[in-house]
């Protein structure tokens, strides 16, 4: 029996209480392993080691040295990438070829990434004249925030847990790792290479649990933490918000949403499509940024909605080690049936079902596991749940309008604010609405697309905060101003 157990000061570790929970593949709800779950003992020595690490020969690195440390790291994972690969395919079932394109190698390249931004990026620098005429210098200067508590989710593992913990150690903090329960294998593995590249015990941690009363907890509560990031749903970010209130700590949280897409009848259809089928059913819909709103100009209506069916027609489910396999299982058996509450609520509503809706008969093999259908309504009205509400499953509404005016309003009509696609050859217009749209992140006739030297982050209750680029250096940093008199 696999057990994954914390990973605390160069160490793996066992619950002191030995309380556990199971770990199993949404692919046929076989049992993967036994996790231990966290308690005040193992959060508090994860917290004090990582405080500890300051001040010990982490603290001591030049930036070149965790930079060639950082370095070692990314490679050590692609060394060990097919490891890697299996232990993220069983956690969340996802074909191999997409976490072969996307997981493994951009969750080890964020390591690279972000030492890179953080050694290229200038502070600021100021002379100021005084009364003696003879001046003063300002310098600014950044040092690390201290001991970082990532929270990661369950939908992208590897990856969202590195675009975190790579700025974080990058510019020279410790960082506390709580990964999703759903998915705790790749930051288990990570402790490995860890030890593996020479990093120093106490720099990298992980407890594993849940949120209230359990790891997530007492982790955002433990009073050595100095910063939390947080990925996962607004409910739960508010509730690390008013934790990090106590003792003031800074926060960084992308939450959710309910993002448009907004297809022009001047837009180059196939690449419409192919970008809307991808930001809808990718990953099986489980995609913060994903697309579940499409509002098209009603010209091309019926033809986009005819090829966006066709599309989703020839999406084949299968186990992650099929080749010919292209769209996985839920992540897990509950939110199978959280996303299938809301198949029945668009019927409910009034909904078309243009497609799917249901759940597929995969076989005796896998028929115990999360699958479901893709989906496409047609037909809600505009203050239907369905509409307004985060679903996070492979679903979509795809819904007419006439004029650019209006298609704006509907876009901004939601409490979210993270993510929109826009789909058309005019790139005036595509500027035009882009700066209308209340989100942090537009995209213009693509999606998914991120240079990580730009901002990432939402508006409204899809979050607080920026990362990436200069903008990670800011959450990641204390910046003091040194000034020198002359």
């Amino acid at each position: 029996m696999k057990e994954f157990k914390h990973f605390i000061n160069g160490h793996y570790v066992a619950s002191a209480s030995g309380n556990t929970f199971e770990n199993r593949t949404p692919v046929d709800n076989s049992l993967i392993g036994l996790v231990h779950e966290a308690g005040k003992a193992e959060v508090d020595a994860a917290v004090r080691a990582a405080h500890a690490a300051l001040r010990g020969p982490w603290g001591a690195l030049t930036q070149a040295e965790r930079t060639a440390l950082l370095n070692k790291v990314a490679d050590r994972i692609n060394q060990r990438f097919d490891e890697f690969l299996d232990a993220e395919c069983r956690d969340t079932g996802k074909p191999r070829a997409m976490a072969s394109h996307i997981d493994i190698p951009r969750g080890a390249a964020n390591f690279k990434a972000f030492a890179e931004t953080v050694a290229n990026q200038p502070t600021e620098g100021f002379r100021m004249d005084t009364p003696d005429g003879r001046g003063a210098v300002n310098l600014g200067h950044r040092t690390p925030k201290g001991v970082i508590a990532v929270i990661a989710p369950w939908n992208l593992p590897l990856l969202l847990m590195t675009w975190k913990v790579g700025p974080a150690l990058a510019c020279g903090n410790t960082v506390v790792v709580k990964p999703s329960e759903e998915t705790p294998a790749t930051t288990t593995l990570l402790g490995e290479v860890m030890n593996e590249c020479g990093v120093p015990p106490g720099v990298f941690n992980v407890v594993h649990g849940f949120g209230p009363d359990s790891a997530g907890e007492f982790l955002t509560q433990h009073p050595l933490v100095n910063a939390i990031t947080f990925t996962g749903e607004t409910r739960t970010g508010e509730a690390i918000m008013r934790a990090a209130s106590v003792g003031l700590r800074n926060i960084s949280l992308e939450c959710g949403g309910k993002n448009p897409g907004i297809v022009f009848a001047d837009c180059d259809l196939e690449k419409a499509v192919e970008g809307t089928m991808r930001s809808a059913f990718v990953n099986c819909g489980q995609v913060c940024l994903a697309t579940e709103r499409v509002y098209v100009e009603r010209s091309i209506f019926p033809k986009f909605l005819a090829r966006m069916k066709e599309e989703v027609a020839k999406l084949r489910s299968g186990r992650p080690e099929d080749s010919d396999a292209n769209f996985g299982p839920l992540v897990s058996l509950e939110h199978r049936e959280k996303v299938l509450s809301y198949y029945r609520l668009a019927v409910e509503e009034g909904a078309t079902v243009e497609i799917g809706g249901g759940v597929p008969d995969m076989g005796a093999e896998l028929n115990d596991g999360a699958w479901i259908e893709p989906t496409i309504w047609t037909g809600l009205p505009d203050d239907a749940r369905v509409i307004r509400e985060e679903i996070f499953g492979p679903c979509c509404h795809i819904r007419p309008f006439d004029t650019e005016a209006e298609v704006i309003a509907l876009a901004n009509d939601t409490e979210y604010g993270l993510a929109a696609a826009i789909w058309t050859e005019n790139s005036a217009r595509a500027y035009r609405v882009a700066e209308q749209i209340e989100a942090g992140l537009v995209w213009v006739n693509s999606w998914f697309l991120r240079d990580l030297r730009t901002s990432f982050g939402g508006a409204k209750q899809s979050g607080i905060g920026r990362e990436g680029g200069i903008h990670g250096l800011e959450f990641y940093t204390e910046l003091k101003n040194i000034c020198v008199k002359l």
